[in-house]
């Protein structure tokens, strides 16, 4: 989590269950840890629902963006994900493939 606040600038992230359940983090104090690993898993969730109706792949990740900030979701194995948030300037590839090692990672463990 460290590595990614470092490198990528991220001001939140965690790695959490399917479930929603916070694992380790690195989320602010004034951020409801909670209410931000569910709504993470949820919307994981909702893409592989979405994915399932169309008969398509399972989706392996998810990049919402605002004006200023992205969230990028990536699952790690079928019991876990991986989130970051962070600055929209940074390099979303960069930043996706990252991710993408740290899930692997994680699904060894």
């Amino acid at each position: 989590m460290r590595q990614l606040r470092d490198e990528y600038g991220a001001f939140a992230s965690a790695i959490v269950s399917r479930d929603g359940l916070i694992m380790a983090g690195d989320i602010p104090d004034d951020i409801s840890a909670e209410t931000f690993g569910i709504m993470c898993a949820t919307l994981l969730g909702a893409a592989s629902t979405a994915h399932s109706e169309l008969k398509v792949g399972t989706p392996q990740g998810i990049v919402a963006e605002s004006d200023d900030a992205m969230m990028i979701i990536v699952g790690a194995g079928r019991k876990a994900l991986i989130v970051a948030a962070m600055p929209r300037e940074v390099d979303c590839d960069a930043a996706r493939k990252k991710l993408e090692e740290l899930a692997e990672t994680i699904k060894l463990i």
